[in-house]
């Protein structure tokens, strides 16, 4: 095992060697045509660090001429490669300005919008990429609307407003964990007024009814009433909108709940009347 490692370290020593040979008779050269050559083939062996440096070098010398597009398409793919989609975005972007004409051009405004995508972060992070992704693959859409890619960017636009919808969900979440349940009530229906369609949404309603009713029950006496009636009035729009849900027990145990409360502050205001 020992002689294979040796061996093979050997190997790589040598290779690198060699490359770093050809390189320096290249550069040394100074025949442009050698050096594009050169890094073409190394793009296609997948060496694209390599290949992007000597591409930015030759930038210069081929703007103009009708290389120039191909070196442009081959150094953004070489940062794609790279996993660097901020530059891969970013050269992209410029391909797309300077050829928007090119038979290339719809590939390529997918792949600037694919390098978004692929910046979109964890749901806990700040979500900003994860917007201009969804901006950059609906104007692929609107672009290309009979393009090949359109059924994945679809795919790729819903996948990041599951990733909002949930970001969003946690921030809601988090209000009726720490106890602001006026602030959880507005943010689950906001949820619900961002994300109509959700399966999901349901659940969102449950949620507001209970943080309702939550907020009504820490009320002081003199606003329970109208917070409580509140319940009462999410409540029959859950009924309307989710009728048929899995979750309407547990909506309908909130709405019965306030409905005796609400009878009970009832019963109370009117003691406190014939006593007067």
């Amino acid at each position: 095992m020992r002689k294979f490692l040796v061996y093979s370290c050997l190997c790589v020593l040598v290779l690198a060697s060699a490359c770093n040979r050809e390189m320096h008779r290249i550069e040394k050269s100074g025949d442009p045509e050698k050096k594009l050559e050169y890094a073409n083939k190394l793009f296609d062996k997948k060496k694209f660090a390599t290949a992007q440096q000597l591409y930015e070098e030759l930038r210069p010398v081929y703007k103009g001429t009708d290389k120039f597009e191909d070196i442009n398409y081959r150094n953004a793919y070489c940062s794609y490669n790279l996993k660097d989609y901020v530059q891969g975005a970013f050269l992209f972007k410029n391909y797309l300005e300077a050829f928007p004409n090119s038979p290339r051009a719809q590939e390529v405004d997918y792949m600037q919008a694919y390098c978004y995508y692929k910046q979109s972060p964890k749901v806990p992070l700040d979500q900003t990429n994860t917007i201009k992704a969804i901006a950059a693959l609906q104007t692929f859409i609107n672009e290309f609307p009979n393009g090949d890619k359109v059924p994945e960017a679809n795919l790729l636009i819903e996948l990041c407003r599951k990733k909002l919808e949930q970001k969003e969900f946690n921030a809601a979440e988090l209000y009726f964990n720490l106890g602001y349940y006026k602030a959880a009530g507005i943010a689950f229906k906001s949820l619900m007024r961002n994300y109509p369609d959700s399966d999901k949404s349901d659940g969102y309603k449950l949620y507001s009814i209970r943080a309702y009713y939550r907020y009504a029950q820490n009320s002081i006496p003199e606003k329970q009433m109208e917070r409580y009636k509140q319940v009462l009035t999410e409540y029959m729009d859950f009924n309307d909108h989710y009728g048929n849900s899995k979750l309407k027990p547990d909506a309908e145990k909130y709405y019965a709940l306030a409905q005796n409360n609400i009878k009970n502050l009832e019963h109370e205001q009117n003691k406190e009347k014939s006593n007067q």
